[in-house]
C-alpha cells in the first residue's frame, strides 16, 4: 500500500478485494490530525473510472465514522483533478481541509485495469511524502476500521444534500467552482471572439472518454461557442471506451490523424490538403490534468509548449494583470527550452524532481515564510503537464486556453489569414534555438531488473572523457534537490548522462504505474542553427538514443529491443 509519485495505484481487482480499500482509507484518516478532521469539510470525487462509484460509497461510510462533518462530491461521483484543487481552495472561501481523489490519471480503466487514490492537502496540492509515508506506516499497524453501519446510499446523480449519520454529504456541480477560476485567469470574451473570427478557426478537442468531457462541453462549448463537431470521444466512460487515456502521439491516435500527423509526429504526406485540418488540436488524459497540443500538421512537444507559454506570457491575463510572469519551474527530465526563455527575460528558473507536489512550495513560498515570492509562476513537466498557481495541480484545460490566448495575440486582425501554430513555434526556435527532445518508455518491466539497471548507471562501467560514438561524456550524476523554501531534500531523482555539447540522456523509474516498473529515458539535444531545426526529433536524436541505450544496457536489463512507447 505504499503510494508512488501520484498516490496509490493498483489493479481494480486488488483494490476491491476484501478490505484493501477500507484499510487504506482508514489509514489515511488515522494520519490526519484529529482536531482538524473532527467536523471538517472534505472533497471526495474521481475520474469516473471503473469502481469509482462503489469506492465513493465506502469512503462516505468510513468518513462518517471518523468524525468528518461534511463531504462535497461531484455529481456522478466525478471531478477532474484540477477541479478538485479548485474546490478545495475556492468553495466557500476555501473551508475544505483537503480532498480524496480517485484516479489513476492516464492509466487504462476497466475491471481488469487500474484504479488509484490520492490525497490533496488544504492548499489544494498533492500530499507531500511526509504525509504519504505516514499513511503507509499506518497501513502496517492498522487494527480497526471505523465504518458507519447501515449507512444510507447517496444518490450521486442528483444535486443536493443527504445526511449520513452525523455527516452531511452534498452532491455539487463538478464544473462550477473550477470554471470560476478559469474565468479569473483568461479573457473568455476575447477568446470567444477569436474562435468566431471571420477569417476562420477550427478547434478539435479529444476528451479520450475521460473526465475532461463535461468540462470541455461547458468551457469550450457553452462558454466559448465551439460547435459539437469540436469534440472527439466526448462522453465519460468507466473504461474510457477502451482507450488508453494518455494524451500523446501513440494513444491519442484519432486526434493525431485528424490533425494530419503520423504517429511519429511528422506531417502525414498523404494529406496534401490543409483546408480540412483543424488549426488547433488538444487532448486531455483520464483525470484532465495532462494535455497535448497540436497545430495543423504540427506536434508541439510538452517542453516546447512550456517554453512558448513562458515567452508569450503577456498574452495571458492571469500573468499580465499581476505585473508579468515572475518564475518558471520545470521537472528535471523536462527539456531546458524554458530555461533559455527565462534567461532572456530575466525570470527565476527552478529545476525540481518529477511530481507536481514539488511546485507547491514555490507557489506558497510567502505563506510559508520565505523572503522570496515566486508567483505568478508557470510550471511544467515533460509528461504533458502544464499549469500555474491558479490551482495546485497541473491543468489540461488551462493549457488549452493558454494556447488559444497565444493564437489570439498572434492574430489580432480577425479578417486576415490565420498565423498557424507551426509558424509561431518556428519563430520561437529562430530566437531561442530548438531543443530536440523525446522520451522512451519501457513499460511493465520486471522491478528487480529495472532497479538493477539504475544501479548500473549509478556505478557505471564507463567514465567521462573518451569520445563515444561522436559524443564526449562530460559527467554522470544522480539528481538531488534542496527545496529553496523549506530546505527539504530529495535524492536519487534520476541519473543524468551529460555531454560536452549540451546534449543529455536522463534515466528514471516512473512512480505512476500499477504493476512492474516503467523505465523512462529522456533525450535532449540543442540546435541553434535555424537551417538545422527542421528535422524530426527521431532523426535528430537517433545517434544519442543509440548511444544511451548501449550505455544503459537497456536491452540486457529489459529483454527488449525497442521501447513500448516513444513520445
Amino acid at each position: 500500500m505504499k503510494p508512488g509519485t501520484s498516490g496509490l495505484r493498483k489493479k481494480v481487482k486488488v483494490v476491491r478485494d476484501g478490505l484493501y480499500l477500507h484499510n487504506f482509507v482508514q489509514a489515511l484518516f488515522d494520519s490526519l490530525p484529529p482536531h482538524e478532521k473532527e467536523g471538517a469539510t472534505m472533497v471526495v470525487s474521481g475520474d469516473g473510472r471503473h469502481y469509482n462509484r462503489e469506492a465513493i460509497q465506502i469512503i462516505i461510510e468510513i468518513a462518517a465514522a471518523n468524525g468528518v462533518g461534511r463531504l462535497w462530491i461531484g455529481k456522478g461521483g466525478i471531478m477532474s483533478t484540477p477541479a478538485v484543487s479548485a474546490v478545495i481552495r475556492e468553495r466557500e472561501g476555501g473551508t475544505a481541509m483537503g480532498g480524496i481523489i480517485l484516479t489513476a490519471s492516464h492509466n487504462p480503466g476497466g475491471p481488469e485495469e487500474d484504479f488509484g487514490i490520492k490525497y490533496n492537502m488544504q492548499n489544494g496540492e498533492p500530499a507531500l511524502e511526509s504525509f504519504t509515508d505516514a499513511v503507509y506506516a499506518a497501513t502496517l499497524r492498522i487494527e480497526e476500521i471505523k465504518i458507519l453501519a447501515n449507512a444510507p446510499k447517496v444518490d450521486l446523480d442528483v444535486l443536493g444534500v443527504t445526511r449520513v449519520g452525523e455527516m452531511v454529504v452534498e452532491v455539487i456541480d463538478p464544473v462550477q467552482d473550477y470554471l470560476g477560476v478559469l474565468k479569473d485567469a483568461f479573457d473568455f470574451e476575447a477568446l470567444r471572439k477569436f474562435i468566431s473570427r471571420p477569417g476562420g478557426f477550427k478547434l478539435v478537442f479529444d476528451a479520450m472518454h475521460g473526465v475532461a468531457a463535461p468540462y470541455a462541453q461547458v468551457v469550450l462549448g457553452k462558454e466559448l461557442g465551439c460547435p459539437p463537431s469540436t469534440f472527439l470521444h466526448a462522453s465519460s466512460k468507466e473504461d474510457f471506451g477502451g482507450l488508453h487515456p494518455d494524451p500523446n502521439l501513440a494513444y491519442a491516435s484519432d486526434l493525431v490523424k485528424v490533425m494530419g500527423l503520423l504517429p511519429s509526429g511528422a506531417p502525414n504526406p498523404s494529406m496534401v490538403e490543409d483546408k480540412d485540418v483543424p488549426d488547433l488540436g488538444a487532448a486531455a488524459d483520464g483525470d484532465a490534468d495532462r494535455n497535448m497540443i497540436l497545430g495543423k500538421r504540427f506536434f508541439v512537444t510538452p517542453s516546447d509548449s512550456l517554453a512558448l507559454i513562458a515567452a508569450n506570457a503577456d498574452a495571458i491575463p492571469f500573468f499580465r494583470e499581476q505585473g508579468g510572469l515572475r518564475t518558471v519551474a520545470r521537472s528535471m527530465p523536462t527539456s531546458q527550452a524554458v530555461d533559455k526563455v527565462a534567461r532572456a527575460k530575466g525570470l527565476t528558473c527552478v529545476e525540481t524532481p518529477t511530481g507536481w507536489k514539488y511546485f507547491g512550495n514555490l507557489m506558497d513560498a510567502r505563506a510559508l515564510g520565505s523572503a522570496q515570492d515566486y508567483v505568478p509562476i508557470l510550471c511544467g513537466e515533460e509528461s504533458f503537464g502544464t499549469g500555474s498557481n491558479h490551482v495546485r495541480e497541473k491543468d489540461g484545460m488551462w493549457a488549452v486556453l493558454a494556447w488559444l490566448s497565444i493564437l489570439a495575440s498572434h492574430n489580432p486582425n480577425p479578417e486576415a489569414p490565420l498565423k498557424p501554430i507551426s509558424a509561431i513555434v518556428q519563430e520561437h526556435w529562430a530566437v531561442y534555438g530548438r531543443n530536440y527532445y523525446c522520451r522512451y518508455d519501457y513499460e511493465t518491466v520486471d522491478s528487480d531488473a529495472a532497479n538493477a539497471m539504475m544501479a548500473h548507471l549509478r556505478e557505471p562501467d564507463f567514465k567521462p572523457g573518451p569520445v563515444l560514438d561522436g559524443f564526449v561524456l562530460a559527467e554522470v550524476d544522480d539528481f538531488s534537490y534542496s527545496d529553496p523554501v523549506d530546505g527539504r531534500q530529495a535524492v536519487k531523482q534520476g541519473v543524468r548522462l551529460l555531454f560536452e555539447d549540451g546534449s543529455r540522456a536522463v534515466f528514471r523509474l516512473s512512480g505512476t504505474g500499477s504493476s512492474g516498473a516503467t523505465i523512462r529515458m529522456y533525450l535532449e539535444r540543442y540546435e541553434a542553427d535555424v537551417s538545422k531545426q527542421g528535422m524530426t526529433s527521431s532523426e535528430a536524436l537517433k545517434p544519442l538514443a543509440d548511444l544511451a541505450i548501449k550505455l544503459a544496457k537497456l536491452e540486457h536489463y529489459t529483454g527488449r529491443k525497442a521501447p513500448t512507447v516513444i513520445t
